[in-house]
């Protein structure tokens, strides 16, 4: 059980791996529309075929991408399943997030002794500001007088 969990884990760090850079998302939007050859995928990036290869690799070992090669040609399809299990976990953890918050709305609300707010509160309106508000006690005593 334990081994299982732990190559969740690995499997689920090499999917925000793969996704933590810019090229590769780009990658993967460009699969989201169908299958395309790795020069294809490379075309809009500024970097090499060698580069373009690397990280085709990176999305391969994630699972975010699976790829075949006929011939001269290597095509690249996107892998929805691993997808779901980055969704999957980020959806667990907001669901965990907004249970904790509503709780503790919740609870600010009783010790307020008031309802929880369907929406945020507006702020109350500012009282109308007269010359005294821009008096500044500090800044009109002589410099001796300031303590830091």
């Amino acid at each position: 059980m334990l081994k299982y969990m732990l190559n969740q884990v690995a499997d689920l760090d090499r999917v925000f791996h793969a996704l933590a850079d810019p090229g590769r998302r780009l990658m993967l939007e460009r699969l989201s529309q169908g299958p395309a050859s790795v020069s294809e995928l490379g075309r809009p990036l500024a970097m090499s075929l060698a580069a373009v290869v690397q990280h085709v690799q990176v999305l391969e070992a994630s699972g975010l991408v699976r790829s075949q090669k006929t011939g001269r040609t290597r095509t690249c399809a996107i892998n929805p399943a691993a997808l779901r299990s980055a969704e999957s976990w980020i959806s667990d953890r907001r669901t965990l997030w907004e249970r904790r918050l509503d709780r503790l709305g919740g609870y600010l609300a009783d010790a307020a002794g008031s309802p929880p707010p369907s929406s945020p509160p507006s702020p109350p309106p500012s009282p109308p500001r007269s010359p005294r508000d821009d008096h500044d006690p500090l800044r009109d005593r002589p410099e001796e007088e300031h303590h830091d």
